[in-house]
């Protein structure tokens, strides 16, 4: 879909269910989802972006269909017509020592 941001998709209203824990791994719920959209978060990238879905330790296996779906619901289209979301390898920081070694670098320690 589109980023649409002329597309009016009307104003925040409670629902019963907004206290359903959607992501588990940050505590995300279904309320905060919806009223992200209703914030203008129209992407699944903007959702991950502005309250983390899906940056947990799962990396979205839990919850990521939920949270399409939430959206897709809120903007009134359905889940297949959402671009997915914007994704990174897992990554972890690395001492320069090791990836000097790795290139054939000096071997001192």
């Amino acid at each position: 879909m589109a980023k649409d941001r002329t597309k009016e998709i009307g104003a925040f209203a409670a629902a019963p269910d907004d206290n359903l824990i959607i992501c588990r791994c940050e505590e995300i719920t279904k309320g905060e989802i919806r009223s992200a959209v209703h914030d203008g978060m129209f992407t699944l990238t903007e959702i991950r972006r502005y309250l983390r879905t899906g940056m947990g330790l799962c990396q979205g296996q839990t919850c990521s269909r939920l949270v399409k779906a939430i959206v897709a619901s809120e903007l009134g289209v359905t889940p297949s017509e959402l671009e997915p979301a914007a994704s990174r390898a897992p990554m972890r920081p690395i001492e320069m020592r090791i990836l000097a070694r790795d290139l054939g670098g000096d071997q001192h320690e």
